[in-house]
């Protein structure tokens, strides 16, 4: 792999808070990989995204982000993957990835039913439409939320509520289950720990993703055979 290689992961709120607790779970994949991985908020932005008019309102900004910084992939790092769709169809030659959609599609290939904890009621709705137009809902046991938002999650004080929010998808009968906010990594382990299950960090599914993507677009610029 080339020295250069490098993983922009863009958080599409304002939130510096947000923003540090992205930058301080990536460390762990910038110990393990030589891609350089950079994190940047986007200002101007909602500093959340708690409704759908946040998502959409982002969206033109997360695709001037990707236009102005060169990088060999994007990961969005946000649940609702505000602005992704029409990213990759801007910029169809790069590799762009969202959290949500990769830890989703993660899921699958590790579990027979899945459930996301989520920030509220109305990031459930989100995904609960985010899952039906991926058409997965025969594996989807359902999101739910913890009463808080994007700023809050951040907070270790929230991990009796986000332990009572898998407990209660793993009842429903979620073999695995997802964080549901990118300020949520830090409760991976301990959720893992409690629930018995696994537990997926989108933001670190995604980032892990972005280098194997690299990995293989370079491993596919093979000369003539001789």
């Amino acid at each position: 792999m080339t020295d250069t290689a490098r993983i922009l992961v863009i958080n599409p709120n304002s939130s510096e808070l947000v923003t540090a607790a992205i930058d301080q779970e990536v460390e762990h994949f910038r110990a393990l990989s030589p891609v350089r991985i950079d994190v940047r908020g986007t200002p101007g932005a909602p500093p959340g995204v708690s409704y759908q008019r946040d998502a959409d309102d982002i969206a033109p900004m997360v695709r001037r982000i990707v236009s102005e910084n060169e990088a060999d992939a994007y990961v969005i790092a946000c649940f609702s993957d505000p602005g992704l769709l029409g990213a990759r169809e801007t910029f169809p030659g790069k590799i762009i990835l969202g959290c949500g959609e990769n830890a989703i599609l993660q899921a699958l290939t590790e579990a027979d039913q899945f459930g996301i904890i989520s920030l509220s009621i109305l990031s459930t709705y989100r995904q609960r439409r985010k899952i039906r137009m991926m058409g997965l809902a025969d594996r989807y046991v359902g999101s739910q939320g913890i009463a808080s938002n994007a700023v809050e999650a951040t907070s270790p004080e929230l991990l009796d509520r986000m332990l009572e929010a898998g407990q209660t998808l793993v009842a429903r009968g979620a073999d695995i289950v997802l964080t549901g906010c990118a300020s949520m990594s830090h409760f991976r382990e301990p959720l893992e720990e409690r629930l018995g299950v696994r537990v997926i960090d989108p933001v670190g599914s995604a980032v892990s993703a972005a280098i194997g993507r690299i990995i293989l677009k370079q491993g596919q610029r093979r000369g003539p055979v001789r």
